[in-house]
């Protein structure tokens, strides 16, 4: 991304009215997710699921490209009295975070080049929660535009050194058609 996109984004978030829920999806995996350890939340904005894995016990990671999106998290933080440690991050020119991390999540945002990185950062036995839009949405709603859609089918092949835990693909309680997905990283010698 280029400066003018962090201007982009920095943008939207200082419109954007102030807290926000969990992701439905992710609160949906409450009991499959770990309740100690260290996660990561890819561009996660504002931070409310990062906010929601921290009030579980996980030491959090925000990475985001936007300053006003990662002070409106510090805020919360704060207010929520938890700890999430923020890092201003451009993940389509920068690495992501060193883990190894229990948990990565990565919710509305698409950058295929990601997929080779999780791996990396992920613990043995780690798990990557990712969903994102497929072109099916379009059939309802102008955005996000086909460049940032997946294709249908195409989350599953995306993945390196991962095993699908769970995969859906349709239209959400919220309205949108989404691509869902769980993948662990394989323990050494577990293939």
């Amino acid at each position: 991304m280029s400066e003018d996109d962090r201007k982009r984004w920095n943008s939207r978030y200082q419109e954007q009215p102030g807290a926000r829920e969990p992701s439905a999806f992710l609160r949906s995996l409450a009991g499959q997710l770990p309740s100690t350890g260290r996660a990561l939340d890819v561009a996660g904005g504002t931070g409310h699921d990062a906010l929601w894995l921290a009030r579980r016990g996980l030491d959090v990671t925000l990475a985001d490209i936007s300053d006003v999106a990662l002070e409106r998290a510090g805020e919360a933080a704060r207010e929520a009295g938890v700890a999430l440690r923020l890092q201003r991050l451009d993940v389509e020119t920068e690495p992501l975070p060193p883990g190894p991390f229990q948990v990565v999540l990565c919710l509305n945002f698409l950058w295929r080049p990601l997929f080779t990185g999780f791996p990396k950062v992920l613990a043995p036995g780690g798990l990557l929660v990712f969903s994102q839009p497929t072109r099916s949405n379009l059939q309802r709603h102008p955005h996000p535009s086909a460049r940032f859609l997946l294709d249908e089918g195409e989350l599953p092949r995306l993945l390196h050194d991962l095993a699908v835990v769970s995969y859906t693909e349709g239209w959400t309680e919220e309205g949108r058609h989404e691509a869902r997905l769980v993948a662990t990283l394989r323990a050494p010698g577990n293939a």
